[in-house]
This record gives C-alpha cells, sequence and structure tokens, in this order.
C-alpha cells in the first residue's frame, strides 16, 4: 500500500479531467472545439511563462538535444489530444464517448507492448476487462436493450483517435529528457504545443472583437481548465506513470464515469441507482486487479 499517495493523484487527475470532459460536451453552443482548445493553453502558457523565461537557456538546450522527442510529445499531448477530443464531443453524445473513452486502458496496455515490450499478464487484461464492462454496465444501465439505441457518427471517430493519442503520449512520455524536472518538461511541451496550435486557430481567421467578447464571457471555464484539467492533471498523470507505469495509470480512466454520476446527482439532482453501485463494484474490482497482479503472483 506504499503507492496510496500515487492513488489518491489520480483519482483527483481524473475528477479534474471529468469535469472538463462535462465543460468540452456542453459548452458546444457558445464556441468552436478549437476556441475551446486554443484559449485553455493560452491560458496556460502564460502561467509557465515564467518557467520558461527563468530557466531559457537549461530548457533550450535541452531542446536542442531532445528536440524530436519533445515536439512528438507536445504534438499528441497539448496540440492533438483535447483539441481531438472537443472535435469530438461536439459531434457525438456522453454515452458513446465515455464507452469509447474506456478503451484507453487497453490502448495503453498494447502500445506498451508494442513499443516497451512491456509484458501483460493474465490479471491485468481481465482486471481491465473487468473495469470495462463495469462501465460499459454503468452506461447501458443494466439494460442491453439500451444498446439498441446507440448511434454512431463521425464524433466517435474523433474520440476514438483521441483516446488513442492520450495512450501514445502516455506511453512515449518514458523518453522525455531526464534533465529537465516535471515542471521544465510541463513549460516545454505547453509552449511547443501552443505554438502548433496557435498556427491553426490563425488559418482559421477568427474575428478579434468575437474572440475578445468570448475570452470575456468565459474567462473563469478557461481558468478551471487551465490550473486543474491541465497544470494540476497533467503533474498527476505523470506522477502516476513515474511511480506505477502507464499501463496501470491508465487503468484510472474507468473511474471517471463514476465521476460523472456523482458530479450528476450533485449538480443536476440525478438519483443514484442499483446498478449504479454494481458498476462502480465491478470498476473498482478491475482496477484492484489490475494495481496489484504483481503482488499477488509474487
Amino acid at each position: 500500500m506504499s503507492n496510496i499517495k500515487t492513488y489518491f493523484f489520480l483519482i483527483l487527475c481524473i475528477l479534474f479531467w471529468s469535469v472538463n470532459f462535462v465543460i468540452g460536451r456542453f459548452i458546444k453552443e457558445d464556441m468552436t472545439p478549437l476556441e475551446l482548445a486554443f484559449f485553455r493553453w493560452a491560458f496556460v502558457f502564460l502561467m509557465v511563462l515564467p518557467i520558461l523565461v527563468l530557466r531559457y537557456k537549461h530548457i533550450f538546450n535541452s531542446f536542442k538535444k531532445n528536440w524530436f522527442i519533445l515536439t512528438l510529445l507536445a504534438f499528441l499531448g497539448i496540440t492533438s489530444f483535447n483539441t481531438i477530443l472537443y472535435f469530438g464531443l461536439s459531434a457525438t453524445t456522453s454515452t458513446n464517448a465515455l464507452i469509447i473513452n474506456s478503451t484507453i486502458p487497453l490502448l495503453i496496455l498494447l502500445v506498451s507492448f508494442l513499443i516497451l515490450k512491456q509484458n501483460i499478464s493474465s490479471n491485468q487484461v481481465f482486471g481491465i476487462v473487468l473495469s470495462t464492462f463495469g462501465v460499459i454496465f454503468l452506461i447501458l444501465k443494466a439494460d442491453i436493450d439500451n444498446i439498441f439505441t446507440l448511434k454512431f457518427n463521425s464524433g466517435d471517430i474523433l474520440v476514438i483517435l483521441s483516446s488513442a493519442t492520450w495512450a501514445f503520449y502516455s506511453v512515449l512520455v518514458k523518453f522525455k529528457p531526464k534533465d529537465l524536472t516535471s515542471f521544465e518538461f510541463f513549460s516545454s511541451i505547453v509552449a511547443i504545443g501552443f505554438m502548433l496550435l496557435m498556427l491553426i486557430y490563425l488559418y482559421q481567421g477568427y474575428q478579434w472583437a468575437h474572440e475578445l467578447d468570448l475570452l470575456k464571457d468565459n474567462y473563469l471555464i478557461f481558468l478551471y481548465l487551465s490550473i486543474f484539467a491541465s497544470i494540476s492533471s497533467y503533474y498527476l498523470w505523470h506522477y502516476g506513470i513515474e511511480k506505477i507505469g502507464a499501463s496501470k495509470t491508465g487503468q484510472f480512466v474507468h473511474i471517471m464515469p463514476i465521476f460523472g454520476i456523482i458530479l450528476a446527482s450533485i449538480f443536476l439532482k440525478e438519483s443514484l441507482q442499483t446498478y449504479h453501485l454494481i458498476g462502480g463494484i465491478l470498476i473498482a474490482s478491475g482496477i484492484y486487479l489490475s494495481l496489484f497482479y504483481k503482488k499477488k503472483n509474487s
């Protein structure tokens, strides 16, 4: 149980991302997905700018030696992941997105096997499959007939792409430069990723007067996304990967639907049902198997 701190950090990370998930789904009428992604990372860039300025020489020297992996990680984790996800959430339902999002642990496990040659135990696979089933059980509300009401569209393909992007990022972050601290690394990929995103944003030709009004009306959302869903969550996610590895860290994604249910019960006054409890038990059991399979086999 020496990793209790790590598990707590990852649960907190998923809580922050769960709110981000809700925002991405329901703000679609107010701004485009690209605007949401751009202003989110613009706020983050301004917040990490002091680190970039103070540590400029050290960070730039590291970039010269590690430009490829830093640019790749920035493109995957900053420029692409949330931008693609926001586009997907604007074109699909929360139910579909949650089902697809639950594939991230399996994708991380597969990418870890292909790139890192990481061994996969039967307990680990069973744990991930069990918690995935728990997610589907929750979403279908314990009624298999509900699966026939699901309709998949282009937004679902984008959510799949964003999930794959995050899986590759989570595995490849193992190769980040060792000479950069966690905050120096994060500041570096934010700067690179934001610059790439800004090129796409400027190409769209948005009207500045409209953008300023959008910024003024939604600055609290951007503050939340930058402080909690970006800086805090990325640090907590990386902390988890460093302590217990990408595969085990990825399993915590399955907690997201549970937080969605809790948030709905608090803010939307939705009642908790028996299938919520059963689904939560399945998810928790699967996570337990995945986290402790080595201890049981040792």
